[in-house]
């Protein structure tokens, strides 16, 4: 990996994640024999609107014993809800070690080893075959790539002829600036925004074939809302994003809101079709 890519894993380093995570599961008197995948569920989402949009983004998908993969990871959250609820063989992908290494034993803790399983790696040079996936999905994650060309190549690549591509992601509306740091990015010289016609015409000329878009924007902000004022109101959560993004947790969460409510930024999900 190159220097940028050292940047980007470091911004979202965070030392002994998996003993933090089993540390406050104790203190919320949670057996550590006994934990399942709700209990985690309000770390191991690390996008807007958490385990809920995931849930919206999967229904309707026919996912019974297909093969997924979830390109930029995290701690693998998805992962296990796709696997656990969509009766499939799910596969992460993160740039950051750390994650990948908590994501494989958050999986064992909850006993979804078995149906899941995760790879440290760069997502413009997937480790894996050509059409390999009846799925590829993809959260919050083209915002920290820089080469948006061979992220989304590689995508199409390890696609199945017939294979859905299915994105939740942070775009530029305009060209104004927005503050840092950001959940993605705490400089600019680590984030990669761009607009929505950046990512379509590449996708296009892949061959790809747009099924629907949807605008999240409105739930983002009502999202981010409410967490502010139960932040401001109760504190840190035991079990919560702050875990990952740290004492900056209220400073980079009022960043994006600020820029989704000044419609600098835009969050949109979509899907296509290989």
């Amino acid at each position: 990996m190159n220097n940028l890519s050292n940047e980007v894993e470091e911004h979202y380093h965070s030392p002994d994640l998996f003993g933090r995570i089993l540390a406050n599961l104790k203190a919320a008197g949670i057996a550590l024999d006994e934990v399942r995948r709700s209990d985690i569920s309000a770390v191991d989402e690390f996008h807007v609107r958490g385990a809920e949009v995931s849930k919206e983004l999967a229904a309707g998908l026919q996912l019974k014993d297909k093969q997924v993969l979830d390109v930029g990871c995290g701690i693998g959250g998805p992962c296990r809800m796709l696997a656990d609820e969509f009766g499939c063989r799910a596969t992460g992908i993160d740039l950051s070690e750390e994650f990948v290494r908590t994501a494989k034993m958050l999986s064992e803790l909850v006993g979804l080893e078995d149906q899941t399983s995760f790879v440290h790696g760069d997502a413009t040079n997937l480790p894996f075959a050509d059409r390999s996936f009846d799925l590829v999905w993809t959260q919050h994650v083209q915002m920290n790539v820089e080469d948006k060309t061979k992220f989304y190549k590689e995508i199409t690549r390890v696609l199945k002829d017939g294979g859905t591509f299915l994105y939740y992601d942070i775009f530029k509306k305009g060209d104004e600036e927005v503050n840092y740091p950001m959940p993605w990015a705490s400089q600019p010289k680590i984030s990669f925004l761009a607009k929505v016609s950046v990512m379509e015409n590449i996708l296009g000329d892949q061959g790809l074939r747009k099924v629907q878009t949807t605008d999240q924007t409105e739930k983002g902000i009502l999202f981010f809302e409410k967490l502010l004022a139960n932040l401001a109101a109760s504190g840190p959560p035991k079990l919560g994003l702050n875990l990952l993004m740290g004492t900056s947790t209220k400073l980079k969460l009022g960043n994006l809101l600020k820029a989704l409510k000044e419609e600098k930024l835009i969050l949109q999900s979509g899907s296509y079709r290989k």
